[in-house]
């Protein structure tokens, strides 16, 4: 069995975003830098290290996943994201989304209902460096009314719509990411506010995401 401390995480990674992100249709310089540098191996159990920069999901305990990269990184593109934005992130998870927002906006907010995620995701988010992202334990479905508005806002989760409370904290102008549909498969749903405050919606790619579990996701 091959030492983990052996493995060069820093090639596997080059490796993974070369393939499975240039190799599609991922072309955004700095989505494609920021998972350049963020070590997705540490948002995983160590046994799962050496399978890390494979492009599929892992499992990371109380039946959740840390996402394929692939579907992170087409996320996040669609998204447009900039510098100064301010994002809402909906299920925090491992934490390795987070770390990949922080390095593309200005300030993340991110919600997590499971409270031994969120305690891990801070913990490995410190650790790396991470000092702009906010993690709270709370039903993401409500939002995080007091720092509304938000540039941005992404749903890591299934749910069989948008939450409304979402779509009321999105800055004119702004975006919402959500994989939306059953409990198996979902579309993804960009929500668009217009300067006038005007909401468009428009689908996207099909997914697969664990349910988004609260008052305004599945019960």
């Amino acid at each position: 069995m091959l030492d983990d401390r052996l493995i060069d995480y820093g090639r596997r990674r080059r490796q993974m975003v070369r393939k499975a992100l240039q190799g599609r249709d991922i072309s955004d310089p700095r989505v494609l830098q920021a998972f350049a540098e963020v070590p997705r191996h540490r948002f995983v159990g160590r046994p799962m290290w050496k399978d890390a920069y494979g492009d599929h999901p892992l499992p990371i305990g109380h039946q959740q996943t840390i996402s394929q990269p692939y579907i992170v990184a087409k996320m996040l593109q669609v998204l447009e994201l900039r510098p100064e934005h301010r994002v809402l992130e909906i299920g925090t998870g491992s934490g390795y989304q987070t770390a990949i927002l922080a390095r593309l906006v200005r300030q993340v907010y991110s919600i997590e209902r499971i409270a031994e995620l969120a305690r891990g995701a801070q913990a490995v988010l410190s650790d790396i460096g991470v000092l702009n992202a906010t993690v709270k334990v709370f039903d993401g479905t409500y939002g995080w009314a007091e720092m509304a508005p938000y540039d941005r806002i992404v749903v890591s989760a299934g749910a069989p719509e948008v939450p409304s409370p979402l779509v009321d904290q999105l800055a004119e102008g702004g975006r919402l990411l959500a994989p939306v549909g059953d409990a198996t498969y979902q579309t993804l749903q960009l929500v668009i506010r217009s300067a006038d405050g005007e909401i468009e919606r428009k689908n996207g790619d099909g997914c697969v995401f664990v349910k988004l579990v609260g008052r305004y996701g599945w019960k």
